[in-house]
């Protein structure tokens, strides 16, 4: 079944809700006026002259005018109050103490997402934590071109435009894993910005945040040693950051606890020891179009820094 008919939250079950109403509503508009296009053609065809002339009555005419004027000012009340019940923008539909700081900011990359706990200072990609049953209100903003955030059985879609903080609430009704996508076509590898949201209960939760916080444990192995080495002596810390090191940049995911995580590349690999070596030998061939390059490491260095990545609990 499709995720988007399976809402885990209470807003994705208002907008299930709204839809379903729709649905019946458009589905008896469609009966009814099919059975009269049925009746007129089958009355036409019993009879051998043409049908007698009838042009109508004042009253039949304010019947189909007032009629569907009132479904239409229904819907559009019942679609008005989902949309400012739903809606996160800070001292807009909110109160004063509701529009504080978001809890979580997820900027959109070409091609990944950046997930910052605000609360908390950790930073992550393509994997937001939430806990269950807690409403969040989330940050969406843009490195680069349009995206749009969208995870069916959570949230509605929201775009994420350059210079434009968008915010929607982010909260899930059960533990579970659930499948957000980029649902705005953003350039060559659109299809694999994929994220996913893991909500955990509070016990679950407070373990993951607890670990999150931690910096980088140093490598012990000698493969992992010579894999830190490498790391720091090419231009891998132009781009990444891994904290309780000198590497500070964020150009690229945070790789902090890149072991840990469950896929990389936005989704196009599950993280493995083979799939992290097929992306260190060459992330092209992968993701084209992907901003890491290709740096033509031989086996003994792709080895040495799949190493050091694995240690990055």
């Amino acid at each position: 079944m499709f995720p988007v008919f399976q809402p885990e939250s209470p807003q994705a079950q208002a907008i299930y809700d709204l839809f379903v109403i729709v649905l019946v509503i458009s589905g008896v508009i469609l009966a009814i006026v099919s059975l009269l296009v049925i009746i007129a053609i089958w009355r036409g065809r019993a009879k051998a002259t043409l049908p007698e002339q009838d042009f109508g009555s004042h009253k039949s005419e304010i019947f189909w005018l007032v009629g569907p004027t009132i479904v239409v000012i229904w819907i559009t009340a019942i679609s008005a109050k989902l949309v400012l019940t739903i809606n996160a923008v800070p001292k807009v539909h909110l109160s004063e103490a509701e529009a504080g700081e978001p809890n979580i900011t997820v900027t959109g990359h070409q091609w990944w997402w950046e997930v910052q706990h605000d609360d908390s200072g950790i930073v992550a990609a393509n994997e937001i934590y939430i806990p269950v049953g807690k409403r969040l209100r989330v940050k969406l903003q843009s490195a680069d071109v349009i995206h749009c955030f969208w995870v069916p059985q959570l949230a509605r879609k929201m775009d994420v435009i350059p210079g434009h903080d968008n915010y929607i609430w982010l909260e899930a009704n059960k533990p579970g894993t659930y499948q957000g996508r980029c649902a705005e076509f953003c350039g060559t590898q659109h299809a694999w910005m994929n994220f996913k949201v893991y909500a955990l209960e509070s016990d679950e939760y407070s373990k993951w945040e607890t670990n999150a916080k931690k910096a980088a444990a140093d490598p012990v192995r000698a493969d992992a040693l010579a894999g830190k080495q490498l790391f720091f002596a090419h231009t891998c810390v132009n781009c990444h950051t891994i904290e309780g090191t000198e590497a500070e940049a964020t150009i690229g995911p945070d790789l902090t606890h890149i072991a840990s995580r469950k896929e990389i590349g936005g989704g196009v690999l599950e993280n493995s020891t083979a799939n992290l070596k097929l992306w260190m030998k060459n992330p092209q061939a992968i993701k084209p179009g992907s901003k890491m390059p290709d740096f033509n490491f031989n086996d003994r260095q792709v080895d040495q820094l799949v190493a050091y990545l694995e240690s990055l609990e």
